[in-house]
């Protein structure tokens, strides 16, 4: 790793390029904010718009909108441009993975914002998630890989986390498993007699992985010992996106004795110095959850109550998890960077020789506090989540049949009912996807397969079916 160098003439040109950068020092949360409260308030095309407002030329900060981008799409009724943009993400991200020493360094002299943002763990997985429930609602050719896609890439996390954990075997109890990816692997499998197997060891995977999710040993008893679906019937499937998702916010943050034990081995590493004694508090993001509006989404089938929608994945669950789990790692390296630019400034002072009243001392002095002040947490996140991924199945005779979804909390309504027309086939699926934030429904309510005059969804599906999930 690179080491921190020190002079005058480089203290002071780095507090001149800070110094300009803070008129413009907002986080990425308070940027993105617009665009979170005219989309969970349905206002769609005005969240594309302020989230055009937001872009820039630095391209390492375009992901984490991209995905917002992706999210919108999805609910104003566009899974095709849902996908692509999930897809394109997914791959930078997995390009990004990979170590960067400059960036490393950069982000050492400014903070952790100078680095493309290569997105957390639970985004990581769950760009997968979305990109499975993406296809569904777009002919569903590789939701079965982006399915397979969800457990490989967090298993490839879990085996991370514990290499980098070998002295605690309980780091990797923040990393579970994700129940949707062998949720749609049973359901697609459920549709030919040929892959019943594949669907009941999914289904227990279900059961393994999400035990608190409501319906999951009823559906692998259904797995092992009965049929898909009765004669003359096939199955629908409602998912619902439900609360606003979590996101990351700046706090002021104390170290801790474990932070700054970490902060010691990552300066040795990198400078001639030790920790000081006391250390001011330093900005750090913190994940943060809202309390729901809505508990669950009631679906009624032509005016009759068919249930609820069960929670698969609690999505602001896993990242405040993991991100407790990396909170001491992420106030060490904030409090590293500033050690090591104040070892600049001292530095740059030493070499000066300068007298502490000098106009030299003083210039040097204002430039460590210019520099510090620059400082903002990296507030970069898949700001548009929900905070709940849920899922109701409801086997329904062959047919058309009118929907009725509303968001409820505890015994009543928390919004307008959003109705649609499905057509159900005999033995095969229908999906319904749609985003409650505050309890009502935002945008469209997609259907894999309308009844009636709308019954167009499949009819296109194939023009814009990936050909590389």
């Amino acid at each position: 790793m690179m080491r921190i160098t020190s002079g005058p003439s480089f203290a002071l040109a780095l507090a001149c390029a800070c110094a300009v950068q803070l008129a413009g020092c907002s986080t990425h949360a308070d940027r993105i904010q617009p665009v979170r409260d005219a989309f969970h308030l349905g206002r769609i095309e005005a969240a594309r718009v302020e989230l055009d407002k937001t872009r820039d030329r630095r391209l390492r900060n375009e992901d984490a909108k991209q995905l917002d981008r992706a999210m919108i799409e999805l609910a104003a009724g566009r899974p095709a441009e849902a996908e692509r943009l999930l897809r394109e993400v997914r791959d930078r991200f997995d390009h990004l993975e990979q170590f960067s020493a400059a960036e490393q360094a950069a982000s050492l002299v400014s903070d952790d914002n100078a680095k493309a943002y290569a997105g957390e763990d639970y985004e990581r997985v769950l760009i997968r998630a979305m990109l499975a429930l993406s296809s569904l609602m777009n002919g569903g050719g590789d939701a079965a890989a982006y399915a397979l896609q969800v457990t490989d890439k967090q298993d490839q996390i879990i085996q991370r986390v514990k290499a980098q954990n070998a002295d605690d075997p309980h780091a990797v109890l923040d990393y579970k498993q994700v129940a949707l990816g062998p949720y749609v692997r049973a359901m697609l499998a459920e549709e030919s007699p040929l892959t019943l197997d594949d669907a009941a060891r999914a289904r227990l995977q279900v059961v393994n992985w999400a035990p608190d999710f409501r319906d999951g040993e009823r559906d692998l008893q259904r797995a092992q010992h009965e049929a898909a679906a009765k004669p003359g019937h096939g199955v629908l499937y409602v998912f619902a996106l439900v609360g606003r998702g979590p996101i990351k916010e700046e706090v002021a943050e104390v170290p801790t004795q474990a932070a700054l034990l970490i902060a010691d081995r990552i300066i040795s590493h990198n400078a001639n110095r030790g920790l000081p004694p006391t250390i001011a508090p330093v900005k750090v993001p913190r994940v943060r959850t809202f309390p729901g509006t809505a508990d669950a989404v009631s679906v009624r089938v032509d005016g009759q109550e068919q249930g609820q929608t069960a929670t698969l994945v609690d999505v602001g669950r896993m990242a405040r998890s993991q991100h407790e789990a990396r909170y001491p790692w992420i106030i060490a390296e904030a409090v590293a960077r500033r050690v090591l630019k104040k070892a600049v400034i001292y530095g740059a002072k030493e070499w000066a020789d300068a007298d502490p009243w000098s106009a030299s001392s003083i210039a040097l002095s204002a430039a460590g506090v210019a520099w510090e002040a620059t400082e903002s947490a990296d507030t970069r996140c898949w700001s548009l989540l929900p905070d709940r991924i849920q899922v109701l199945r409801v086997e329904l005779p062959a047919g058309e049949h009118e929907i009725a979804l509303t968001g409820i909390r505890g015994p009543s309504a928390a919004g307008r009912p959003a109705a649609a027309t499905v057509r159900i086939r005999e033995g095969r699926n229908t999906y319904v996807l749609g985003t409650f934030p505050r309890g009502e429904l935002v945008g469209e309510l997609l259907v894999s397969e309308r009844g009636g005059a709308e019954s167009s969804a499949l009819t296109t599906a194939d023009a814009h079916r990936s050909t590389r999930p």
